[in-house]
């Protein structure tokens, strides 16, 4: 990966929709040499994906909850992760260190619907021991964006 495609993947991280015409115009390259770069860092897995980010305000998905999780027994962790990504409302699970636990991220309507997810879909899993739970009041920075490195060390 060169310069070249470090500043692509800048300009796609700001506008992922950008016409491919634009971003050859930026960088003063043929669409069709954009487009081929483009291709192969999605090949390479470098580009995951395209994602759309919607206002959660406007479908009622505006309270954020953060939630630790305790494990019962941390070697079938995977098994537990499994369980949480698949529940709607969760947006991210992370195992953490230190502890053997793991937080995840969701979204729901108010505290009515989280207290139900709580009961109904988190706390039935059979690996939890404990939850806790820490509600976002205001969201300052959201973001799926990384740092583009000047260098990584490939060619």
């Amino acid at each position: 990966m060169d310069g070249t495609d470090r500043t692509i993947l800048q300009i796609l991280q700001k506008k992922a929709r950008i016409p491919n015409v634009d971003v050859a115009r930026k960088i003063k390259m043929a669409p069709s040499a954009v487009l081929g770069r483009i291709k192969k860092l999605e090949d390479r897995g470098i580009i995951d994906g395209y994602e759309v980010r919607l206002n959660p305000d406007h479908f009622n998905q505006s309270m954020v909850a953060f939630i630790q999780i305790k494990l019962k027994n941390a070697t079938i962790i995977q098994n537990t992760c499994k369980a949480l990504t698949d529940i709607k409302q969760v947006q991210e699970v992370h195992h953490l260190a230190g502890e053997d636990c793991i937080m995840i991220k969701l979204r729901t309507s108010e505290p009515k619907e989280l207290e139900k997810l709580l009961r109904q879909k988190i706390n039935i899993i059979e690996n939890i021991l404990s939850t806790k739970t820490f509600i976002a009041l205001s969201t300052y920075k959201e973001s799926a964006q990384i740092v583009i490195p000047e260098q990584t060390g490939e060619n």
